[in-house]
């Protein structure tokens, strides 16, 4: 028996706001959770992506925050008394705008950090003051270190997505977030999916949770259509135009498992006409923001996206899911259809399995529970986008035209067709003349000198080195000696050498 939201009590400036949010009935998750969390307990929360995981957390908190709530501009008055933990920008950048809404009629502040974006304006709101604080973890612990986050006064924690936080290495973040809180709280971790290392986390920080399942873990959505077909690579874009045009889709999700593949698959399918968008790591926050926002709007038919798009996105009315590349992780499948068939709708899901895909389809089945039927789909031939095209003749034609000529050709034989007119050809221009050339390079080789004469390197080498005129020769200048003793002979010694003498000036004398 479904439970109205009238019968949960809750104070008049909350039970306003859902009222304008249209909700009426509760979905099992939250008939269940919110009695629980109400009373202060731990709770441990497992639903299928899709069912209100938001609502079920955030109006009890809300509801026990309200005793706190106060009308003054000091930031004092205002600490940070809840915090909620996701693992992606997006999601946490969804919650917050749905908490938001749900306390639009109250004095409680809630406010958002996440990466990607500068931290300035988020050190303003927290400088403010805030109750209510939606971050990722990697964003808190800048803030934390920074001391423009304190944790001392947090009464609830809230881990969403939490298996999704470790899938992606979130766990020693946590640990660290975890520590700067207060022992005596209420944590109340939800997710759609619960291994055994959730359970482990959880028996670490919450203290006798109350689990809530309302599905088995892991179970896909009755109202999603499932199809699995046999398709080869290269015939996985033109598929996927054929089931859109079969179907009359307007707007679907296209899963692939790279940001590399994510990029390319978007500028094909831009290329053939479809109105497409792309959502990746490698993209900015503010590229991611706006991506979205397109997709929400109706502006984008089709966004393809990798898995950060997989977990919690709340986008209503998204007819179909398209996974162009099966998940290597079996979970993830069961979050990428979520996107579609969300609050009870139909949807359709379709996923493209290759050759080297058996393993994977096997993990699925395996998660499941069942044997997936893989199906064989024809593909219609090819249909040429509207335009020019070649046809690998030399003419070019529009589609849908023909051209006469070849229509003629194709009817008549050979020998019955008329002969052709002999095609006028235009005359060869005639060069011009070369000019003449150079007598002097016409000669042959004649030496410059007789064949005896020395190489000019050969008479370089026995020219005298020339001297410096800085350099001043000396000059023979006569000297007079004491004359040796006389010979035996009686002859006297020669006459006196000629010295050369030179003074201190240079000079000789």
């Amino acid at each position: 028996m479904t439970q109205s939201f009238s019968e949960l009590n809750l104070a008049p400036t909350l039970a306003r706001a859902v009222a304008e949010m249209g909700y009426e009935s509760m979905t099992p998750i939250q008939a269940q959770a919110i009695p629980h969390v109400l009373t202060g307990r731990d709770v441990m929360g497992a639903a299928q992506t899709g069912t209100g995981k938001t609502a079920a957390f955030s109006l009890p908190l809300l509801q026990r925050l309200l005793k706190h709530e106060n009308a003054s501009t000091s930031p004092a008055r205002h600490p940070v008394r809840a915090l909620v933990l996701l693992p992606t920008r997006e999601l946490a950048d969804q919650v917050a705008e749905q908490i938001k809404l749900y306390a639009k009629y109250t004095q409680l502040r809630s406010t958002v950090v996440f990466g990607g974006m500068d931290m300035k304006p988020q050190t303003a709101e927290l400088k403010k003051g805030v109750e209510v604080l939606v971050a990722t973890p990697g964003r808190l612990l800048d803030h934390i270190e920074a001391k423009n986050a304190v944790l001392n006064q947090v009464e609830y924690v809230v881990l969403d997505e939490a298996d999704r936080m470790l899938d992606i290495g979130f766990l020693p973040d946590l640990q660290r977030i975890l520590s700067y809180l207060p022992k005596q709280r209420t944590t109340l971790l939800f997710s759609a999916t619960f291994s055994p290392e959730i359970k482990r986390l959880a028996n670490s920080y919450l203290q006798d949770p109350i689990t809530v399942e309302v599905a088995r873990s892991n179970a896909t959505a009755s109202t999603v259509e499932q199809h699995f077909y046999r398709v080869e690579d290269d015939d996985k874009r033109g598929v996927l135009r054929q089931i859109l045009r079969e179907r009359g889709i307007k707007q679907a999700f296209v899963f692939v498992n790279s940001k590399l593949g994510c990029a390319r698959l978007a500028r094909s399918l831009e290329r053939d006409g479809l109105n497409t968008t792309a959502l990746h790591g490698d993209k900015s926050q503010d590229e991611r923001l706006k991506a979205l926002e397109a997709f929400k709007s109706g502006t984008v038919d089709l966004l393809v996206c990798t898995d950060v798009a997989a977990r919690g996105l709340d986008i209503k009315d998204v007819p179909a899911v398209f996974n162009f590349d099966v998940p290597f992780n079996a979970e993830d499948y069961v979050h990428r259809i979520g996107r579609t068939g969300r609050a009870g709708a139909s949807g359709l899901a379709v996923s493209f399995v290759g050759g080297r895909d058996a393993r994977l389809v096997t993990d699925i089945e395996k998660l499941l529970g069942r044997k997936l039927d893989i199906e064989a789909l024809e593909l219609e031939a090819d249909r040429r986008p509207a335009g020019r095209f070649n046809d690998g003749q030399r003419a070019w034609q529009r589609d849908g035209e023909h051209n006469e000529r070849d229509d003629r050709a194709a009817r008549e034989p050979r020998e019955s067709r008329e002969p052709r007119e002999p095609r006028a050809v235009a005359p060869r221009p005639v060069r011009a003349p070369r000019p003449p050339a150079d007598p002097l390079f016409e000669k042959p080789y004649e030496a410059a000198g007789p064949a005896d004469a020395p190489a000019p390197w050969e008479a370089a080498q026995k020219q005298p080195a020339r001297l410096s005129p800085n350099i001043k020769t000396r000059r023979k200048v006569p000297a007079l000696f004491r004359s040796p003793p006389p010979m035996a002979d009686g002859h006297e010694e020669a006459a006196a050498p000629v010295a050369e003498v030179s003074g201190p000036d240079g000079q000789t004398g």
